[in-house]
């Protein structure tokens, strides 16, 4: 693979980071308009969880063909297609009469905002390799986290200027910005020597070698999973936020600024130490981190199920997430380097099946009390671990990031 120039190391960072950003701003901008959304549309909790998981189940569709798409056509140009089909479905949500309708505006937007999130992984293995990779995968991983906890502030500060379509008015004018920053700012990373033939049975054949290799499904599962065990909070945030704490509308930041900061201080973690403890081993330290965090989470959920010790676990999840996660990411593409795009769909796709099936099916069923959330979070988490001693067993214990496959 012929590895083109990298442009500075800030330029790459901030652009993917504000390409990756798109995802978190179109699920949590809305929450805080969940309440007016309801009482408009008559509409209860489990069909408003709709509005997020409609997004995520199309988005996992979707991202199945954005990186093969980029790995023959290249990846500014089916980012920019993305962010500018994303551009015009924010604004069919906007002017949604009904509930309906507003889910099929999410749905499009789940259609396109994955080019641009999928494939920015990809321009970061595109220029960089080794170390550097993993320092500015956790930079980004820095960055893309603050978006949680920002976008429902920014949605409940929007909401003071009028109703909830000035939020997707919001998201439009962003992507907007994005696309014309990339286009200005970021080279394209794929050099035309190693693109692959834009032909239905090459990319088919791409993702199937990707799909059926048992280390790639193995260490993907461990990888969802374990997230799993943290994202759920984000995403059942309405329910938790509102029902089981009793906050307001303009309360989200209460949920969302532990978590983030947790993760924003492991991707910080993850980066410092790159180059100096192999990836495997800090997963193995971090996936620990995990199974303790699930514990506490459970115990304050016992004993003292209020505001802010119901923090400290889903905090501390995110913490461990941000430390393992970029070095499970930098794993799973070192997997397939010729196939970059195939292997980042494909980890994409995993990743959003699951939030889809987390928000709209699991969240409702499990959010009955704190109690609950945190059995089906420690769930995950045991899940998780489990599957990464299993992988780690079946790859006897290698301690490189390139000796996982």
């Amino acid at each position: 693979m012929t590895r083109p120039s990298a442009p500075p190391a800030w330029t790459v960072t901030a652009v993917v980071a504000a390409l990756a950003m798109v995802g978190p701003f179109t699920i949590d901008t809305i929450f805080p308009g969940f309440v007016s959304l309801g009482r408009q549309f008559e509409a209860d909790a489990t069909a408003l969880q709709q509005v997020t998981s409609v997004y995520l189940l199309t988005f996992a569709a979707m991202s199945v063909l954005h990186g093969p798409l980029s790995d023959a056509l290249g990846r500014k140009p089916v980012m920019l297609a993305g962010l500018l089909g994303y551009v015009v479905a924010s604004v069919v949500c906007a002017l949604a009469p009904s509930l309906g309708w507003l889910l099929v505006g999410r749905g499009l937007q789940g259609v396109f905002a994955g080019a641009a999130t999928v494939v920015s992984r990809a321009v970061i293995r595109d220029l960089y390799s080794g170390a550097t990779a993993q320092r500015l995968m956790s930079q980004v991983m820095m960055i893309f986290a603050i978006a949680p906890a920002l976008a429902p502030i920014i949605g409940g500060w929007l909401l003071r200027l009028g109703p909830w379509p000035v939020i997707f008015w919001f998201v439009a004018a962003y992507a907007l910005v994005v696309a014309v920053v990339m286009v200005l700012v970021l080279p394209e990373t794929l050099d035309p020597a190693d693109r692959v033939p834009l032909r239905l049975r090459p990319v088919l054949s791409g993702l199937w070698d990707v799909a059926r290799s048992l280390t790639f499904v193995r260490l993907t599962v461990a990888m969802v999973a374990t997230f799993g065990a943290y994202i759920f909070y984000v995403l059942a945030a309405p329910i938790i936020v509102v029902d089981l704490l009793g906050l307001g509308e303009q309360d989200f930041w209460v949920l969302f600024v532990p978590l983030v900061g947790g993760m924003v201080v492991g991707s910080w973690v993850s980066g410092r130490v790159a180059g100096r403890v192999a990836g495997p081993v800090l997963v193995d330290r971090t996936m620990l981190l995990v199974l303790a965090a699930a514990t506490t989470n459970l115990l304050v959920a016992l004993l003292a199920p209020r505001l802010p010790w119901v923090l400290v676990g889903p905090t501390l999840l995110g913490t461990a997430i941000g430390m393992a996660f970029p070095v499970l990411q930098l794993a799973l593409l070192d997997l397939f380097p010729h196939r970059l795009g195939s292997a980042a769909s494909m980890s994409a796709f995993a990743v959003l099946i699951s939030n889809a099936v987390l928000a709209g099916l699991l969240a409702p069923l499990v959010t009955g009390s704190l109690l609950t959330a945190a059995l089906a979070s420690a769930a995950l988490s045991v899940t998780g671990g489990l599957l990464w001693g299993w992988h780690r067993a079946a790859t006897g214990g290698a301690t490189r990031v390139a000796e996982l496959h």
